[in-house]
Formats: structure tokens, C-alpha cells, sequence
């Protein structure tokens, strides 16, 4: 049996919405919701969140989190799993970055995501697209995969690029849930960045580029994050759909 350790990485500062972890949906910080979620799910074996700012240690622990203090330097949130990794209190075979902003992941999804745990360094998640707009927003990050089903590029352009008029053309969404073996986060601790991930400003780029192996399985679910402050007016709405 492989141990899973799920780490929420809550970054206070976010630079598009600051303290958006700690803003309300309904009647709860969005740090919650994520955590009840996270808590749920019989595959993780313990759920931990790494803080950065004594406000949201205090937030978290009112409603009985169990959280982690790291550094206000880690730049992204696989270099905040890394640092709770390497402190030592806990030890697993898989770890699961699931980030503070995304408070409608579910069972399925993390089933999809972990299908094929001895397969792959790293594992993530696509979506078919279907709407011209996504496809065409630097928002809504693009993946192409190889027969086997590894990653090969991803993009915040329209990948892969279609010479030809073609009615059947297929793109997929890169969906930002990861896995990490416990190599892989000690490999990607060592690494420095590369120049397509400066280009792109995705850190999965900089995975790939020191040939580490990521997984992408497709999934049939739908999330949504919440990246500005008018996206918590369209989770207020999706709650409301949401089966109970």
C-alpha cells in the first residue's frame, strides 16, 4: 500500500487577489472549504496545510486544520510541498499538491489523478476543451501527451497548431492538480529553472526539460478556481448546482 500525503499550499500574498485563501464563500474562508474537501477523500492517507503568514496559522487552526509554518520564499507551491517534505515530520510514497484555491475538487478527480501511480515521476490531469475561448486565453494552460500518455509540452498558446482547416480538432486543458513520487520532489529541489519555463512562467515546464516523466490521465470533471475576486460570485453559483 502506498502512503498519500496531501499538501495544501496557502500562500497569503497572492499577487491577482490577495488573502484570497482567507476570503468568504458562504459563510467560510475558502482555506476551509478546501480542507473539508481535501479531508474527504479516502485516498489520502493525512491532509496538511503549508502556511506562510501567522493570519492564516491562526484561521486554519480555528477550525481544527492541521497546518505547517514555511518559508514566505518558496515560489511556487511544489517548492512549499518540497520544504514540508524535507523538514521530516512526515514521510509518504506520493504527495499531492492540491492548491488553496480550488475548493470544488472531488473524489473522482483524485481517482483519475492517481490511476497510474507506477507509471510516471509526477501525475496531473487534462481536459477535452470545448470552448473557443479557452482555447485561445494564455490563461487556460494547453498539453499535448505522447502515445503513452506523458506529457510532451505544455502551453499557454493553442497547442497543437493546425495547419489545415480540420473539423476534428482536439485540445486539452492541463488541469493544475499534481502527484509527486518522493524522488521526484527531491530531483526537482536540485534543479535550477530553464528558459522555456521563464518564457511560459509554468514551473511543469522546467519538470520536463530535466526529463522527468509526467503522467497525464483524462478526467470527465469539472472544477474552477478561484484565481480574482469575481471569481467567488461564480462559485456562490456553482455551490448552488453543486448535488448535495
Amino acid at each position: 500500500m502506498l502512503k498519500i500525503i496531501c499538501v495544501i499550499p496557502a500562500r497569503l500574498h497572492s499577487t491577482r487577489f490577495p488573502k484570497k485563501i482567507l476570503a468568504l464563500l458562504h459563510d467560510k474562508p475558502l482555506i476551509q472549504w478546501v480542507w473539508e474537501k481535501a479531508c474527504s477523500i479516502s485516498y489520502f492517507d493525512q491532509v496538511v496545510i503549508a502556511v506562510d503568514a501567522e493570519e492564516t496559522r491562526e484561521v486554519v487552526q480555528s477550525f481544527g486544520a492541521n497546518c505547517i509554518m514555511t518559508s514566505q520564499e518558496c515560489l511556487t507551491g511544489t517548492d512549499r510541498l518540497i520544504e514540508v517534505m524535507q523538514k521530516g515530520s512526515m514521510q509518504a510514497d506520493i504527495w499531492v499538491n492540491w492548491q488553496a484555491d480550488e475548493p470544488f475538487v472531488n473524489e473522482q478527480m483524485i481517482k483519475d489523478l492517481l490511476q497510474s501511480p507506477y507509471n510516471g515521476d509526477i501525475w496531473t490531469l487534462k481536459k477535452k476543451m470545448v470552448n473557443l475561448s479557452d482555447i485561445l486565453s494564455p490563461h487556460v494552460i494547453k498539453v499535448i501527451c505522447n502515445h503513452e500518455g506523458h506529457a510532451l509540452y505544455f502551453s499557454r498558446h493553442a497547442i497543437p497548431y493546425y495547419r489545415d482547416q480540420n473539423p476534428l480538432q482536439l485540445y486539452y486543458q492541463h488541469i493544475g492538480l499534481y502527484a509527486f513520487s518522493q524522488k521526484a520532489l527531491e530531483k526537482i529541489s536540485q534543479l535550477d529553472s530553464c528558459g522555456i519555463e521563464e518564457a511560459e512562467k509554468l514551473e511543469q515546464l522546467r519538470f520536463l526539460f530535466y526529463n522527468l516523466r509526467i503522467c497525464v490521465s483524462e478526467t470527465l470533471e469539472s472544477s474552477l478556481g478561484i484565481d480574482l475576486p469575481e471569481h467567488l460570485a461564480k462559485a456562490e453559483k456553482y455551490l448552488e448546482v453543486l448535488p448535495s
